[in-house]
C-alpha cells in the first residue's frame, strides 16, 4: 500500500511539476502571442522591416537627422506621391510640401533673409508656399526629406554584421532590435505586433534617432491654392540654399 501510494504522488508530482514547467515557459517567453518575427535570425527581421515598409502607402516619422553636417528636426507625413510636414535646423523652422514632382517650401521671413539677394524677399515670401524649381540646387535635398521610399531605404539600411538585440516596447509596441556593426551600424526596432512595421531607428555613426508610426494611415495632400504660392522662376533666394550654409 505505502509503495502504491508513493508511486502514485511520484506520478502527480511529476505530472505538475510538467505543468508548471509548461505554463512557465509560455509566460516567459518574449515571442509568445507575437508575430513570430522575433524568432527570425537579424538578417531577416531587418528584410521583413524593410518589405512590410516599402508596403505600406503611408508613413509618420519624427525625430531627428544629420544630412551634409546639419542637423534636423523632422516631423513629416509621407506617401507613395509626396507628403508633408516640419523641418528645423537651428533656430528656424520650415515647413515642407510635396505633391507628385511639385516642391513647395514655406518659412519665416527670417528664413529668406539670410544669404545674398534674401532681405528684400524675406517679407513678401514670409507665409507663403515657395515654388521649388526642380533645377534649384536645393530641390533634390529637400525633396529627399518628402520621398517615402527613398528616405525610408536610406534610415533602415544597417551597416555592419547584423546581431538580433533585446525583446522591448517603443511608444507602447513590443519590439525587438536588430543591431548593425555592435552598434556603430545603427540600430532597428521592429514591431512584434501585427505587420513587422519598423517603429524605430537609430542611424549609424550619430547620425540621428526617428520613430515611425500611422503606418498605412492616409492623410490629406494637395497643392495649395494659387493665392498661398509664390513661383520664383529658376532659382528661389540663396538664403533657402542649403548646401550655402544656410537653412
Amino acid at each position: 500500500m505505502r509503495t502504491r501510494k508513493a508511486a502514485l504522488v511520484g506520478a502527480l508530482c511529476v505530472g505538475l511539476s510538467a505543468a508548471l514547467t509548461a505554463c512557465g515557459s509560455g509566460a516567459t517567453d518574449p515571442d509568445a502571442g507575437t508575430n513570430g518575427v522575433g524568432k527570425l535570425d537579424a538578417a531577416k527581421i531587418q528584410d521583413k522591416a524593410r518589405e512590410a515598409a516599402r508596403g505600406a502607402d503611408a508613413v509618420h516619422l519624427s525625430g531627428n537627422v544629420v544630412s551634409q553636417g546639419r542637423t534636423y528636426k523632422i516631423d513629416m507625413r509621407l506617401k507613395k506621391n509626396g507628403g508633408t510636414g516640419q523641418l528645423s535646423t537651428g533656430a528656424t523652422a520650415f515647413e515642407l510640401l510635396r505633391v507628385g514632382d511639385e516642391l513647395y517650401l514655406k518659412a519665416p521671413a527670417a528664413f529668406w533673409s539670410q544669404g545674398s539677394g534674401g532681405g528684400a524677399a524675406g517679407g513678401k515670401l514670409e507665409k507663403k508656399y515657395v515654388k521649388v524649381p526642380s533645377g534649384d540646387p536645393s530641390y533634390q535635398q529637400f525633396k529627399g526629406f518628402t520621398d517615402k521610399d527613398v528616405l525610408l531605404d536610406g534610415l533602415l539600411g544597417l551597416h555592419g554584421k547584423l546581431t538580433r538585440g533585446d525583446h522591448g516596447t517603443v511608444a507602447g509596441v513590443r519590439t525587438i532590435r536588430v543591431t548593425g556593426g555592435n552598434g556603430s551600424g545603427g540600430t532597428l526596432d521592429v514591431s512584434l505586433t501585427g505587420t513587422p512595421y519598423p517603429v524605430r531607428v537609430q542611424r549609424a555613426g550619430g547620425a540621428g534617432q526617428l520613430e515611425l508610426g500611422d503606418w498605412g494611415q492616409d492623410f490629406a495632400l494637395s497643392v495649395p491654392d494659387k493665392g498661398a504660392t509664390v513661383d520664383y522662376g529658376k532659382k528661389i533666394p540663396t538664403g533657402a540654399d542649403p548646401s550655402s550654409g544656410k537653412p
